[in-house]
């Protein structure tokens, strides 16, 4: 009865320790792993190690987000991908797209990503603003390796945008 006793005691705790880690990993936190040269030099400066990173999902409560965050996103294309990405513009903005010789508007409800290695980088340039129900959290820290553990700052001065938040709809 004894041995019973014991394996049941041990099975509620890391149970109960499950359900917490599930909880604060789906609703509060998660580290992510970060793959490929898409975000270098902010993320894997070199090629042969992973960045993991912080992801708070505080921000989803009301899609506060800003021009450089660093995000985190389901592919447009395949739901089960995950893509990280810095927002270039939000809600409203004008972006001018280099590929394209164009200047786009992005939608009510969507945001324009790009990574910061645009040569190998699978972003907006290529399937378009991402609807905000796709993101999944922002990146704010950087936890492995030891030696690259810090804050990950915003930054703005990718590509600047159009600062014309009231042009015509014609263009």
């Amino acid at each position: 009865m004894g041995t019973r006793s014991l394996l049941w005691d041990i099975t509620k705790k890391y149970f109960t320790v499950s359900l917490i880690g599930l909880t604060v990993s789906d609703r509060y936190a998660s580290i992510v792993s970060v793959r490929g040269s898409s975000m270098s030099p902010a993320f894997n400066p070199r090629s042969d190690t992973n960045d993991y990173v912080l992801v708070e999902k505080f921000c989803l409560d009301k899609y506060r987000f800003s021009h450089g965050d660093v995000v985190v996103f389901s592919s447009p294309s395949n739901h089960k991908e995950k893509h990280i990405k810095r927002i270039i513009g939000l809600p409203g903005d004008w972006i001018g797209t280099p590929n394209l010789d164009d200047v786009l508007k992005v939608p009510e409800g969507h945001f324009w990503v790009e990574g910061d290695n645009s040569v190998s980088s699978l972003d907006s340039r290529s399937f378009g603003p991402i609807p905000l129900g796709l993101i999944r959290g922002r990146v704010t820290h950087v936890v492995w390796p030891p030696q690259r553990m810090g804050r990950v700052e915003r930054e703005t001065n990718q590509r600047p945008l159009s600062s014309l938040q009231d042009r015509p709809e014609f263009y």
